[in-house]
């Protein structure tokens, strides 16, 4: 789950020119930069290749098993790796190994998963290993997936493994709840064991025919040594130490983080299987096969907060790649096509339809939204008719998304292109209609509507403090004083609104859930009652809903899963524990100097892939 677009809710960076500058802060295990490599390493006269990125939302740490915004995920993704990964030219997704020989041995009606890891990759040094190389091994995976059901990490992403059904897992984190004791990491369990240095299976309770794609998400999934963990203790969201391409060398929280090649990385070279009609996957092929990865030998990302700054910083090249702010669109990529001016500086484009949804949810055991009573999802319902998605999507979002219709995004199983729903209604007749037949009326005459017992009748709506946050707002009370009902904003950094989600403590808050995975029962999770205070911020728990996911999960993909699918999506809609609004498009630019970018709609990881030629002024 992500922050929609206008977060801005970290401590600022100091600007110059518009760039985030860096202001120290090595971290004590970076060491030295990157020693030259075989066929790809710089020589004297070959420049350095530094790929300059820039968030508009601050990083929160990077601990796999504490991770659940975007921002940080993305840093982790290039640090860690998991055993699996996506073909980065593939389309649609293709699941190939990463530290794994081959995809998992799959038996037992998708309950048994084996994974054998490569031998021969090591971790990035670190003083918790006491100065020797670490070979990466199985137990290092069946460590990093029991790390989830540690009390101690809260992880957001144990709902995944609980819902799969992990033999033996839930049972051990019960003990360490009720037992209030350490959680024992040695004990072993039916569903989760190292068969050998470099085996490991897991075995589930019920099938799970799409449970690998968990295993290519290398934000959450990636491989820890337990070492480094007991090294660091509560501190290891600072310090991580994976087997990925990249290493964290420098971090100044919220506002500048520094990666470097890492020099244990093993030799990996470009491999990929573009569609044979797919011009821009072959001309990349072309470029980069058999090339060593990664190819650069430096990421730094700032954070800019402000969408005026990152974009400035773009245009004066200090900033190689940039996701077109909604305030600019107009000015980049007007009707879609880049901008003739950019388009002279040799400026490429890149256009997709996300597979992601944005949403404001309801928290369905707050006393004034919650709730199942026919009145309540009268209430829900009628704030979704009287809020114009299309102006959001005019008048904020400069026409850079779609509206939604349901729960599941493009690109994604379970995703209806032909469906039409309420969702997407703007109608403020039948809204006030529903609030009046309800009780939703102004008894004192003060012009604001009371809740059917005559209470004071209040929404309040969790929100950032920048620009584009503050035009959310104002959108949001435009329309809901339209038919009578008061609203106020609650001003937060998104890490406060996280925790307070989590906790159930918001009303209301607009925020964005992207698909890790090609598959709609990703989305479907966020309603799903055993989820709430994790996937599910709504708290939603409706039984009849509760089945019908637990039958998605179980069913291959086929026709009867899709029917399943789209009801359980219509029970959302008419229950209303989301206001689904729209699916963005991304949009991103890349500067001329800039090659192999091409943003996949599931993995997270692409910098190794980028390679940074020598730079020429953005005005030439």
């Amino acid at each position: 789950m992500t922050d929609d677009d206008s977060p801005a809710l970290t401590r600022r960076a100091v600007h110059r020119g518009g760039l985030a500058l860096a202001l120290g802060a090595v971290l004590p295990a970076a060491g030295a930069a990157s020693r030259p490599r075989g066929d790809e390493a710089p020589g004297p006269a070959t420049p350095r290749q530094v790929l300059r990125y820039a968030f508009n939302v601050a990083e929160s740490g990077f601990d796999p098993a504490q991770l659940s915004d975007l921002y940080s995920s993305i840093i982790a993704g290039h640090i860690f790796e998991a055993p699996l990964a996506y073909d980065y030219l593939a389309r649609p997704a293709l699941l190939v190994p990463r530290t794994a020989l081959a995809l998992p041995e799959v038996a037992d009606d998708f309950r048994s998963f084996t994974f054998r890891i490569r031998p021969g990759i090591y971790f990035a040094d670190d003083p918790a290993f006491g100065g020797r190389s670490r070979e990466l091994t199985a137990h290092d995976y069946v460590y990093a997936i029991k790390r989830h059901y540690d009390p101690r990490w809260k992880s957001p992403s144990l709902y995944v493994l609980e819902n799969a059904q992990v033999l033996g897992m839930d049972r051990v984190r019960r003990d360490a709840v009720e037992g209030r004791r350490p959680f024992d990491y040695d004990r072993e369990v039916e569903g989760l064991k190292a068969l050998d240095r470099y085996t490991f299976r897991v075995r589930l309770a019920k099938p799970a025919p799409r449970f690998a794609h968990l295993f290519a998400d290398h934000a959450t999934m990636g491989a820890v040594a337990r070492e480094v963990v007991e090294a660091y203790g509560d501190r290891i969201a600072e310090h991580p130490v994976g087997t990925g391409p990249f290493r964290l060398v420098q971090w100044r929280r919220s506002s500048f983080m520094a990666l470097e090649r890492n020099p244990r990385f093993r030799e990996m070279r470009f491999e990929a299987r573009p569609a044979p009609d797919d011009a821009e996957g072959q001309a990349l092929l072309a470029r980069l096969q058999g090339r060593r990865l990664p190819l650069l030998d430096r990421v730094e990302v700032s954070i800019i907060e402000e969408s005026q700054p990152r974009w400035l910083a773009f245009l004066n090249g200090e900033i190689d790649l940039v996701d077109v702010p909604l305030e600019f669109a107009h000015i980049a990529v007007p009707n879609g096509q880049l901008a003739p001016h950019l388009a002279k500086r040799g400026v490429r484009m890149t256009r997709q339809v996300a597979p992601d949804i944005t949403v404001t949810y309801f928290q369905m055991e707050h006393p004034v939204v919650g709730g199942y009573t026919p009145e309540k999802v009268a209430l829900r319902r009628a704030i979704s008719l009287a809020y114009d998605v299309g102006e959001e999507i005019r008048q904020v979002r400069r026409g850079q998304a779609l509206p939604a219709q349901g729960p599941i995004p493009p690109l994604t199983f379970g995703h209806d292109p032909g469906m039409v729903s309420e969702m997407s209604e703007f109608n403020r007749a039948k809204a006030r209609a529903l609030l009046d037949l309800y009780g939703y009326v102004d008894r004192d005459g003060d012009g604001w509507r009371e809740q059917p017992d005559g209470q004071p009748l209040v929404l309040e709506l969790a929100s950032g403090s920048d620009l584009q946050a503050r035009q959310f707002q104002e959108l949001w009370k435009k329309h809901m004083d339209a038919v009578g009902l008061r609203m106020r904003f609650r001003i937060a950094q998104w890490p406060e609104q996280l925790k307070l989600s989590r906790a159930g403590k918001l009303m209301m808050w607009g925020v964005g859930y992207s698909a890790s995975s090609p598959d709609g029962e990703d989305m479907l999770s966020m309603a799903y009652g055993p989820n709430a205070g994790s996937a599910n911020h709504a708290r939603f728990a409706l039984p009849a809903f509760d089945r019908l996911y637990e039958r998605i999960q179980v069913l291959p993909d086929g026709d009867e899963r899709a029917r399943l699918m789209r009801e359980a999506s219509r029970l959302m809609i008419a229950y209303m524990p989301y206001k689904v609004h729209t699916h963005r498009i991304r949009t991103t630019l890349v500067q001329p100097w800039v090659q192999g970018v091409r943003p996949h709609p599931f993995a997270r990881d692409f910098w190794q892939y980028v390679e940074v030629q020598p730079r020429r002024a953005a005005s030439g």
